[in-house]
């Protein structure tokens, strides 16, 4: 086992980007030092310098672990669903919760901000973050491919494309432009659907716009 991967460095790593996450937690990810997390993690600057090369790359080391929460958040929310298109609703409605519920965002926005800030200097682990959180949605456009529910459908392509009309819904209401949560989710819904070939269920919200969403 190389030395960079030994336990004590993998342990030494993860020290690093639970401890930065707690401070970006607590005072956004402009504030945070390389100094502070150090202290806090009571590590040398030898230690930091094992694993990242920046501060801007520890804050994208946390983004990627806030993604990976994200897919297992996404997942769990899905798990339940009875069939690929419930699925796909549960994804959407999950990531939109960022842009309606606090107790959801609140850990999230900032970090969003900041990675999407440094996309030209790393877009590979960007890419490789948001591969992340659009793996659960990708893996049920295939499933309902396979059971022809969603005829035509490019799984990957298709994927971010849902997740970028999700997206700026979200930024907009982080922008300040205030938006009717239960309106704005059938709409974002119904787009999504027909877009995939799920017209029956797209007429099915079009015909209770007013169901409760949570």
């Amino acid at each position: 086992m190389p030395a960079s991967e030994s336990p004590a460095n993998v342990a030494e790593g993860e020290l690093l980007v639970d401890t930065a996450r707690a401070v970006l937690r607590e005072r956004g990810a402009a504030d945070v030092t390389v100094r502070e997390v150090l202290s806090r993690a009571n590590l040398g600057t030898r230690a930091f310098y094992r694993h990242f090369a920046s501060k801007d790359e520890l804050v994208l080391a946390v983004f990627t672990d806030a993604a990976a929460r994200e897919a297992d958040r996404l997942a769990r929310r899905m798990a339940s669903a009875s069939d690929p298109v419930s699925a796909v609703v549960a994804w959407i409605d999950g990531r939109l919760q960022l842009a309606f519920d606090r107790r959801v965002s609140a850990n999230l926005q900032d970090l969003s901000m900041q990675a999407r800030l440094r996309r030209r200097e790393a877009p590979a682990e960007l890419e490789l973050a948001y591969d992340l959180m659009l793996a659960p949605l990708v893996a049920q456009l295939e499933a309902g491919r396979r059971e022809g529910l969603f005829p035509g459908v490019d799984p990957g392509p298709d994927a971010r494309s849902i997740h970028d009309v999700v997206w700026g819904v979200v930024e907009r209401q982080w922008s300040g432009f205030p938006l009717r949560p239960r309106p704005t989710r059938d709409r974002v819904v119904r787009f999504c659907l027909h877009a995939i070939g799920a017209e029956e269920q797209a007429r099915d919200v079009e015909a209770t716009p007013t169901r409760r969403w949570r």
